[in-house]
């Protein structure tokens, strides 16, 4: 049986791609076992039976693999964003979109390495300067890339109108929250983090608009927190 030009080339990706993702979980598995800033491209190229020149035709340094997951993860938070219903206001439609890729993403990061090994990994990086000064980086531009896919579904201007940048600083704010609080408790699961998320962002709206303190129209006996017990 002879291989067509289209078949090769599919073959030849397919073994690219696997080379990309041995590369990634082999760098993850270092970083978290013995440190980020210990562990070396020779190592991690070493780990996965590979050269350090190929190392860096997949990638340019340590700092790339180590958001190769998390790269792809965004994207399919994105896209999930993109996919929603136009009618839904912009909070629902950032809400839905973000538990419905939280619903789906176990799967995304299986394909590239276990969903432990990225689960620790996002552990790692609030505890590591150099990783942790790159994710902020990211996460500023992931607030643009949405708040712009904000503007586009609502037919607003974001450079004219705040509304959207608002919108996903508000919601990225309960997120981070609720990251770090999932990274400071002991159950590391995607379905914790998920429950966290959705806790803080059903709360964000009234936090932003509703009253904090009982007041007697609101019925006495029901304080802040039994109010906002997760």
């Amino acid at each position: 049986m002879t291989v067509g030009p289209a078949g090769a080339g599919g073959l030849r990706e397919r073994k690219k791609q696997r080379t990309r993702d041995a590369l990634a979980r082999a760098a993850l598995e270092l970083f978290t076992t013995q440190g980020f800033e210990e562990t070396t491209v020779d190592e991690i190229a070493d780990a996965a039976d590979v050269s350090q020149r190929t190392f860096f035709r997949y990638y340019a340094s340590k700092l790339e693999v180590a958001f190769a997951v998390q790269e792809v993860v965004e994207e399919h938070f994105l896209a999930s964003l993109r996919s929603r219903p136009p009618e839904e206001a912009p909070f629902e439609a950032m809400r839905n979109a973000a538990l419905t890729a939280w619903d789906t993403v176990e799967e995304v990061i299986a394909e590239i390495v276990p969903v432990e090994l990225h689960m620790r990994t996002y552990l790692i990086i609030e505890s590591t300067p150099a990783l942790l000064a790159v994710h902020i980086r990211r996460s500023l531009a992931a607030e643009e890339t949405l708040s712009r896919i904000l503007g586009e579904r609502e037919g607003l201007d974001v450079d004219t109108d705040p509304r959207p940048r608002l919108a996903v600083a508000a919601m990225s704010g309960a997120m981070r929250v609720a990251g770090r609080l999932w990274g400071e408790g002991s159950d590391h699961s995607v379905r914790a983090i998920r429950e966290l998320i959705a806790h803080y962002m059903d709360h964000l709206t009234p936090a932003l608009v509703g009253p904090w303190r009982d007041r007697p129209e609101q019925g006495a006996g029901i304080g802040h927190s039994e109010r906002f017990r997760p």
